[in-house]
């Protein structure tokens, strides 16, 4: 608990670099939103996620090649290299995308020259009727053998577009900024910071899916007025490092501390919340939790399950 109240530690804890969420223009000013690649991954594909999408999954490939000292590593590089990149990624981070090639990698690789470790940054998107995907592939590659692949009809490649320009791969987005996530100021202030990966979700978590074992009926008189004492909540995400994650709630909270202490007074979730999330610090002004990661493929586990006590729906 007395973690909590250090909230003058967020501004080192919260992030394994300095938060560079974009700020709104002066004056009131507002711009038509459009794809952005100088943004971080997070920031610049919601332009490409269509308005209905009800969740948000961004890898960036080479922050996390920067961070485990593999930034040269490519599909041409020795397959021992590529073999260490992987287990030190799956052992050191968190990885809530196994990555949308790696099925296919090695045919992909020798049929038409290029692979997973060509992928600068994966975002993968749900909506009501289907899941939708980008795929950022790096600047210096030739782009024929993904077209190629394409008109092959490789999995998972099939009915997907190229951006040759932009050197980006999708199926399912939207091609009206003005309708996608980008148009929306609350989700695009929940991004921007540097990070491995970033979960942004469109609304708060139900009881029910948040704790899977229990009815929020059972629960005795004191958890029960924590939870009367959330305030509403909408979208949020959660930026992973290799050491850090930070949740982002929206700005000036009252709720940040009965939000970071849930997961110590009601009912347990599976894994358990605290193998994945350590040591929390609240930031009421910022909107924010900070934590300590712990395990990384728990942790993994309990943000593509929902099961984020921090982010339960208020009674």
């Amino acid at each position: 608990m007395g973690a909590l109240l250090g909230c003058a530690l967020l501004l080192t804890a919260c992030s394994d670099e300095p938060d560079l969420v974009p700020q709104p223009p002066l004056g009131g000013e507002s711009t038509a939103p459009f794809f952005d690649p100088s943004l971080e991954p997070a920031a610049a594909v919601m332009a490409l996620v269509p308005e209905a999408a009800t969740a948000l999954v961004v890898t960036d490939y080479e922050e996390l090649r920067l961070r485990l000292g593999a930034v040269d590593l490519t599909s041409a590089s020795p397959a021992e290299q590529r073999r260490g990149f992987w287990s030190t990624a799956r052992r050191e981070a968190v990885l809530l995308s196994p990555g949308l090639l790696r099925p296919v990698d090695q045919r992909l690789r020798t049929t038409y020259g290029f692979g997973q470790d060509d992928v600068a940054w994966e975002a993968r998107f749900t909506t009501p009727t289907g899941d939708g995907w980008v795929i950022q592939l790096r600047d210096d590659l030739d782009l024929g053998g993904v077209q190629r692949a394409m008109d092959a009809g490789e999995a998972p490649l099939q009915g997907a577009t190229i951006d040759r320009a932009r050197a980006l791969v999708s199926r399912d987005t939207t091609e009206v900024p003005s309708s996608s996530w980008a148009a929306d100021p609350e989700r695009t202030a929940l991004v921007g910071a540097s990070a491995t990966s970033t979960y942004v979700d469109s609304t708060c978590i139900p009881y029910d899916v948040a704790f899977v074992d229990g009815e929020e009926s059972d629960l005795a008189a004191a958890p029960s007025a924590d939870l009367e004492a959330l305030d509403e909540l909408g979208a949020f995400s959660l930026s992973f490092g290799l050491e850090l994650v930070t949740v982002r709630l929206g700005p000036v909270r009252n709720d940040m501390f009965d939000r970071a202490r849930l997961p110590d007074i009601l009912p347990r979730t599976d894994p358990d919340f605290a193998l994945g999330y350590v040591r929390p610090v609240a930031d009421p002004s910022g909107g924010r939790i900070g934590y300590r990661l712990g395990d990384p493929d728990a942790a993994a586990r309990l943000a593509r399950e929902r099961h984020l006590p921090f982010a339960v729906c208020a009674p």
